[in-house]
Formats: C-alpha cells, structure tokens, sequence
C-alpha cells in the first residue's frame, strides 16, 4: 500500500514589499501610527530643549543657538507637520468609531481629505517656523 500524497495548497506568496499595492487607507493608517511614534520622540527633544533653556543664564543661550539653525527650523516644522497629521488621522478615526467613514469608498474619501488637511496645515506650520 502506498501514502497518499499531500496536496500542496497552492497560495500566492510574496514578500517583496516594493510590490504590494497599499489602499490608501492602509497608508493613511500606517502613517498615523507612525506619526504617533514621531510624536512620542519629538515632546522628549522639545521637553530636553526647554530643561536646557531653563537652567541658567548660559543654557539659554544655548538653546536659542540652537533654534536659530535651519536645521532646527526644519525639525521643528517636521515636527508640527507630524503632530498635525497624527490628530488629523486621530480625529478620522474617532468619526469611524462613531460609525462614519466605514464603508471602503468613503474610507478612502476620508483618507484622501485628512491628506489634503495635513498638507494645508503642513503649508501654515512652514508659514509660522520660517
């Protein structure tokens, strides 16, 4: 008597992730996530630069010679642009909590207008840094 011979369950499998076609409320997830996580690490830089600033005459001075980099700017309008974006997406995802925006095609509006919000307010933080 021989074995039976297993059947191989042919399922696609790809781990190139530069070929996976993301929807784009997956990335407007993924990107409140990590917007959430540039969050946590920028109030730990800024809590940092506001201990430097309070502790003396001469760390004040510090600090401000820090801020006046164009480097700095950058950071901090990244910053904001993060934290814009992160209660954007935040305030998207309490609505489909609420039971809006739950359905694929109005996810995906909502996906796209949190975008189109971010970018304005990205555009106002520019506006206020520089």
């Amino acid at each position: 008597m021989s074995k039976p011979v297993k059947e191989r369950k042919s399922r696609p499998v790809n781990l190139d992730l530069q070929t996976i076609s993301f929807p784009i409320t997956a990335i407007a997830s993924i990107l409140h996530r990590v917007t959430g996580v540039i969050t946590f690490v920028a109030v730990g830089i800024l809590l940092w630069l506001l201990s430097l600033s309070l502790s003396s005459p001469l760390g004040f001075k510090e600090a401000a010679d820090i801020v006046d980099g164009w480097f700095f700017t950058f950071i901090l309008w990244g910053i904001l642009t993060a934290l814009a974006y992160h209660i954007v997406g935040g305030i998207r995802h309490l609505l489909m909590d609420l039971g809006y925006f739950e359905e694929l095609d109005t996810g995906a509006k909502s996906a796209k207008v949190s975008f189109a919000i971010t970018a304005a307010l990205s555009l106002l933080a520019g506006i206020l840094v520089w």
